[in-house]
């Protein structure tokens, strides 16, 4: 059995292509390895949203190249956004790559791996995965993905994902409910629903309040503990939306609304529109109707013409709006971008500047916010052994989302005499906070039950123990 090995980039679109690509290629026969000096093949999917995603994305099609160079695999592919931007140029540049596929080409994976595709021409994306697509899941086994739109319409002028993953388009209603069934099936206890947009679902398929009606079907989904959704675009808000996440215990009371800036000038330039004022508004019509939501955003800081009265006005907006989770991100200059072309460019020195500033006010939000957790005892779904250190375990509470919020560090587990009585990640506990930091909380579980156990196993495979996500080992 030939065995294949993934590196996979970027944001969580990626990763669900990636977790298809494995699925496709078991299905055929390969076994997944995350040792690359055991893979024959390698596979690379790709970022290329800003200029250090293209980086690191280069960086690492070159080190897999010396596996195939000087080890023991014999073909090396790449995948994903990258793909779109430099299809011609990567066969060309790097001859170690055998075969290119783009982000519409994900169900081609194994005409490359068995040399019948080596490269397609360029047309706009149209691939979506459905329910019978198989997947093996790369995430922890308690907590999953699931892509429910893919590609965008928005016309911002910094984005380049249109470009990348196509126009926008959703999925079936009924297929993602059958999707969520089968993980929840397999033991899945979180599901996340992604997509570039996710509060525009279903409108393309004539779906009235698409968003809505899905949470309101997923809820029903026994054995599933929280599930949520991320990326709304601010303006597609609704009192719908608002009054389904309040109504149901099953979907987290979270939210995340990439705000970019909250000049009106700067927001005029990126064509979204709006202003800090309005954004205020909505976050109290949120915080109204969900009362114990919390709110994650991310900026733009250092876009073309940001004035320091712009960026002043971004810092009082900030400390104004209060979010539990922030991001910035450095403004970047993509030439395929429509920004591209704008004037005022500001320097790289201020951007950073700028933005330490910003996250520096956000640090002393997210202080303030956590410390009256101590002493609190809330529900926390338990994630296992830390990466960080092996004193203490990872939790997160319903407002931390994965992998890009804060966590719980689990220091003690009441009534646990040894090793072999702590409980299997995925076990929902009750954990009392002892200590609350920047960014994290520290507590001790002090109740918790047995994990859900996998019923059936359907069209999703839970293998994540085989499989590598980010640099392979050797």
């Amino acid at each position: 059995m030939p065995k294949v090995g993934f590196v996979s980039l970027g944001c969580p679109k990626n990763l669900v292509d990636s977790e298809v690509m494995m699925g496709i290629l078991s299905r055929g026969g390969y076994e997944i390895t995350p040792r690359a000096d055991e893979a024959d093949v390698l596979v690379v999917n790709t970022c290329s949203f800003i200029a250090p995603a293209q980086q690191e994305s280069v960086e690492s099609i070159i080190e897999m190249a010396e596996h195939k160079k000087f080890g023991r695999a014999k073909k090396l592919i790449v995948a994903g956004c990258l793909v779109e931007r430099f299809r011609d140029q990567i066969l060309e540049q790097i001859p170690e790559v055998d075969a290119v596929v783009g982000t519409g080409e994900v169900e081609r994976i194994l005409e490359a791996c068995e040399g019948e595709l080596r490269v397609l021409p360029a047309e706009s994306p149209t691939f979506l995965y459905h329910d019978l697509t198989p997947r093996i899941l790369a995430t922890p086994r308690h907590t999953a993905y699931i892509k429910i739109n893919e590609g965008c319409d928005h016309p911002c002028t910094f984005c380049i994902i249109p470009q990348l993953r196509g126009k926008f388009r959703s999925r079936r209603f009924e297929s993602v409910v059958r999707e969520a069934e089968n993980l929840a099936g397999a033991g899945v206890r979180e599901i996340s629903l992604i997509g570039q947009d996710t509060t525009f679902y279903g409108e393309d398929l004539g779906l009235r309040d698409g968003l809505p009606l899905l949470l309101e079907r997923l809820a029903e989904i026994e054995g599933l503990h929280w599930v949520r959704f991320l990326y709304c675009y601010p303006n597609r808000i609704t009192p719908r939306l608002l009054e389904t996440i309040a109504a149901h215990p099953r979907l987290a009371k979270y939210m995340d609304i990439p705000l970019q800036h909250a000049s009106k000038d700067v927001l005029k330039r990126m064509q979204r529109g709006s202003h800090g004022g309005a954004f205020l508004k909505m976050l109290e019509r949120i915080r109204r109707t969900v009362p114990s939501v919390s709110l994650r955003t991310s900026f733009i800081v250092g876009f073309p013409g940001e004035t320091k009265q712009d960026f002043k006005t971004l810092c009082d907006f900030v400390r104004d709006a209060e979010f539990d989770w922030m991001g910035v991100f450095s403004y970047s200059d993509e030439d395929a971008s429509k920004s591209y072309g704008l004037a005022d460019k500001v320097d790289a020195e201020t951007i950073a500047e700028r933005r330490d500033t910003l996250m520096q006010i956000q640090k002393k939000i997210s202080r303030r916010k956590l410390r009256p957790m101590i002493g609190k005892r809330v529900k926390a779904l338990l994630e296992g052994p830390s990466k960080d250190t092996d004193l203490v375990w990872e939790a997160r509470l319903e407002g931390m989302a994965p992998e890009i919020d804060g966590k719980v560090y689990i220091t003690e587990f009441a009534g646990v005499a040894d090793a072999t009585e702590l409980p299997a990640p995925g076990t929902v506990a009750t954990v009392e906070i002892t200590e609350a930091q920047d960014y994290d909380l520290v507590g001790r579980a002090i109740e918790f039950g047995p994990p859900r156990a996998a019923s059936h196993l359907p069209a999703i495979s839970l293998r994540s123990d085989l499989v590598s996500i980010g640099p392979l080992g050797s």
